[in-house]
C-alpha cells in the first residue's frame, strides 16, 4: 500500500475511535502497582502482574547476579551456542510444576502458540479452536495450511459437532484456558472429553491461568483435574503471573523434541537472555512457595466484584482476576477509560478487533499488588464516572 492509502486507512480508524494510542509508563515497585504516566500517578488496573511478581527484588537479584556472571545475552539461537544452564534449569523446573516430562522454552507467547500448531497440523489435517481465542493461536492455525473450523465460545458442544462432522482428520482441538478478554475459564473437561473420542490432541494456552487459578496455581488443568493424557499440549507464559518474560511449551518427550527440532519459531530465533531465564526462575520458586499471592489476588477480585454489584455495576461472570466491564461501543469506551485516567487509575479501553465488533470494554485486572483501599477507590470512581455519563 501506499503512503496516501496507509493515511486514509488511520484516518477511518481514528474516526471509528480505534486507532490505538502507546503510553510510556514507568513502574514504581515500591509503591506496588503504581506506574507514572505522563506525569500522573496512577493506580494500574490493566496489567497482567496477578501474583505481583514484576517488581519483586527477588527476581532483579537473581536477574542481575545472572548478567554480572554470564552476560546480558545468550548470543545465539538455543541450537547454536545460545542454550545455557539457566535455560536448561528452567525447563526442567517448568517441566516439574506443570507435571509433565519436558518443556521447551520460547521468547514468546505467541512463538510458542505458532510452534505447537504449525508444528502438530498441516494441510489436510484441521485444527478448531474457540472463537475467542488469543490472536496468536488463530495466527497459527491460519499458518499451518491446515483447514481451520471456529466453534462458538465455550460451547464444548459446537466444538464435538466440528470435530466429529467434518471430514477426516481433525488433529488438534484449540483453547485458551482463562480468556484474556473475558476472563472465564474454558470448559475444559468436556473439552478433553470432545478430543479424546475424535482421537483429537488437545492443547491449551494457559498464559492467563498458570499461577493463579487451581489449589495450588498449576492452572486450569489442576482446576479440573486433567493430567497430560487429557491435555497432551500446555502452553505457558512467564510475562503474567510470574512477572517476568518468556514462554514455553510443556508436553511429553516426543511433542517436545518434535518442537525442537522443526519448530521455526524456536530455531531460527535468538534464545532468552540468561538472566531473564535466572528471573523466571526466581519467580517460579516464589510462586509455588507463597501461595497466599495467589489467594489474595482471587480475594481481591471478589471484593471488586461484589463492591461492583453494590454500585450496580454489572462485571462479565469470571472467577479469575480479569473483570471486564462490557460497554459496546468504543467510544464510550474510550471516553470512560480517559476518565478514570483523569482520576488516577489506568483501566485500559479493549476495542475491535481485540474484541468483537460490538464487545468494547473496561478490562480491569487485579494483582496481588493491589490494596484493599486501591480496589474501594476504583469502584467508587467507577461508579462516580458511570453515573455522570449518564447523566
Amino acid at each position: 500500500m501506499k503512503p496516501a492509502a496507509l493515511q486514509a486507512g488511520l484516518a477511518r480508524l481514528a474516526a471509528q475511535r480505534l486507532q490505538r494510542r502507546r503510553r510510556t509508563a514507568t513502574p514504581l515497585p515500591a509503591e506496588g502497582p503504581v506506574v507514572v504516566v505522563e506525569g500522573r500517578r496512577l493506580v494500574n488496573f490493566c496489567g497482567n502482574d496477578y501474583l505481583g511478581l514484576a517488581g519483586h527484588p527477588a527476581l532483579a537479584q537473581a536477574l542481575s547476579q545472572c548478567a554480572a556472571l554470564r552476560g546480558t545475552g545468550s548470543g545465539a539461537s538455543h541450537l547454536v551456542t545460545g542454550h545455557g544452564p539457566e535455560h536448561e534449569r528452567l525447563e526442567e523446573e517448568l517441566a516439574q510444576f506443570t507435571g509433565r516430562r519436558r518443556a521447551l522454552l520460547f521468547s514468546t507467547g505467541y512463538m510458542a502458540n505458532l510452534a505447537a500448531i504449525t508444528c502438530l497440523a498441516s494441510r489436510g489435517s484441521r485444527v478448531v479452536l474457540d472463537r475467542l481465542c488469543h490472536a496468536s493461536l488463530i495466527d497459527a492455525a491460519r499458518l499451518s495450511g491446515a483447514r481451520l473450523k471456529r466453534f462458538a465460545h465455550a460451547d464444548a458442544a459446537a466444538a464435538s459437532a466440528a470435530l466429529h462432522h467434518a471430514a477426516p482428520g481433525a488433529d488438534l482441538l484449540v483453547t485458551d484456558g482463562v480468556f484474556s478478554m473475558d476472563g472465564d475459564l474454558a470448559p475444559l473437561l468436556e473439552l478433553a472429553q470432545a478430543a479424546r473420542s475424535a482421537d483429537a490432541c488437545l492443547i491449551v494456552d494457559d498464559a492467563h491461568g498458570l499461577g493463579v487459578i487451581g489449589r495450588t496455581g498449576r492452572g486450569c488443568l489442576e482446576h479440573f483435574g486433567l493430567d497430560g493424557t487429557a491435555v497432551p499440549i500446555l502452553v505457558g507464559t512467564l510475562g503474567k503471573a510470574f512477572g517476568c518474560f518468556g514462554a514455553f511449551v510443556a508436553a511429553d518427550e516426543v511433542y517436545i523434541e518434535w518442537l525442537l527440532q522443526t519448530a521455526r519459531s524456536y530455531i531460527y530465533t535468538t534464545a532468552l537472555p540468561p538472566p531473564v531465564a535466572a528471573a523466571a526462575r526466581a519467580a517460579l520458586a516464589i510462586a509455588a512457595a507463597e501461595g497466599w499471592r495467589r489467594e489474595r489476588v482471587l480475594a481481591l477480585a471478589a471484593r471488586l466484584r461484589r463492591g461492583a454489584a453494590d454500585a450496580g455495576i454489572t462485571l462479565l461472570p469470571s472467577v479469575s482476576p480479569i473483570q471486564p466491564l462490557l460497554l459496546g461501543d468504543s467510544g464510550r469506551a474510550l471516553a470512560l477509560s480517559e476518565a478514570l485516567f483523569a482520576a488516577g487509575f489506568w483501566v485500559a479501553a479493549i476495542r475491535p478487533p481485540t474484541v468483537p465488533k460490538g464487545s468494547a470494554r473496561l478490562r480491569i485486572t487485579l494483582s496481588a499488588a493491589h490494596t484493599e483501599a486501591q480496589v474501594d477507590a476504583l469502584i467508587e470512581t467507577l461508579a462516580g464516572v458511570l453515573s455522570h455519563a449518564a447523566a
